[in-house]
């Protein structure tokens, strides 16, 4: 069977980011989100998606954002402001070489999923701001995580096809370590997509370009992740592809069945009763 999951990645960044959720969901092809806890509209997020039986993971976030814990707790992750440092190769180098760098991160992970255990919501699955995870310090703390709480997948970003030459450099970088990333959570006990799509069209997935990844989506679990928004911009173009009746056709028409990690993970164990 083709499954798909089609999850809406920032949700509690804004208001606009969780109402698009919200449309994509209950009027078009979203099967999930995935919360960031420590962003500004995580309550409103959370309210939402109880109200609307959305379900929601964890989107681990330790750059770009804000963290959980008092920044004090996480100094080395921080800025002057308190926030988590822009960009991924400083963060990914303190980690890399400093030993108390990595405690804080443990901590700030260990306080996020625990900051969502605390809502009440069923957790689908766990990925990272960025595709973090992909770290190995990183990856440690998820996999750790990921079994102790039972979580139903983690997201790996590897995307099946030859990426458009601009993204040449960003599968050189993504690829290897996505496939380490799959061994070693599967080798762990731990689900993880087959395939993933919209890596290569990030903040670009647009009607065309679900036009184009449809036919491509083969047997197994795949994902594809968008960062749809209700404002003038990329993000509306998401938003209005996720509701586009083009789109579902063609999905309908491939026999794609959409899902959420939770439903395909429990799917699974009635197949092997």
């Amino acid at each position: 069977m083709k499954r798909l999951v089609v999850t809406a990645d920032d949700f509690g960044l804004s208001q606009e980011v969780n109402e698009a959720v919200r449309r994509a969901y209950c009027e078009g092809i979203l099967t999930c989100a995935s919360l960031m806890v420590g962003a500004p509209a995580a309550d409103n997020a959370v309210t939402m998606a109880k109200a609307e039986g959305l379900p929601v993971g964890l989107h681990l976030t330790l750059v770009d954002g804000r963290p959980v814990l008092p920044p004090e707790r996480v100094p080395d992750l921080v800025d002057d402001r308190g926030a988590f440092r822009a960009g991924l190769g400083g963060a990914a180098a303190r980690l890399a070489l400093s030993q108390r760098a990595r405690r804080q991160a443990w901590a700030e992970c260990e306080a996020q999923i625990a900051a969502f255990l605390a809502t009440g919501l069923s957790l689908d699955h766990l990925n990272a701001h960025h595709h973090f995870h992909l770290h190995p310090s990183v990856l440690a703390i998820v996999v750790e995580l990921a079994r102790r709480h039972r979580v139903p997948a983690v997201r790996v970003p590897f995307e099946p096809v030859v990426p458009p030459y601009r993204s040449a450099l960003l599968a050189a970088t993504v690829v290897p370590w996505s496939l380490r990333a799959r061994h070693r959570l599967r080798r762990a006990g731990i689900a993880t997509n087959d395939a993933l799509f919209g890596l290569y069209d990030t903040e670009s997935m647009t009607e065309a370009a679900w036009l184009r990844i449809v036919p491509r989506i083969r047997s197994g679990l795949t994902e594809v992740y968008c960062h749809p928004a209700e404002a003038p911009s990329q993000s509306a173009r998401e938003l209005a592809a996720l509701m586009s009746p083009i789109v579902k056709a063609a999905l309908d028409a491939a026999g794609i069945h959409r899902t959420s990690f939770a439903a395909a993970a429990d799917r699974n164990e009635e197949g092997n009763r």
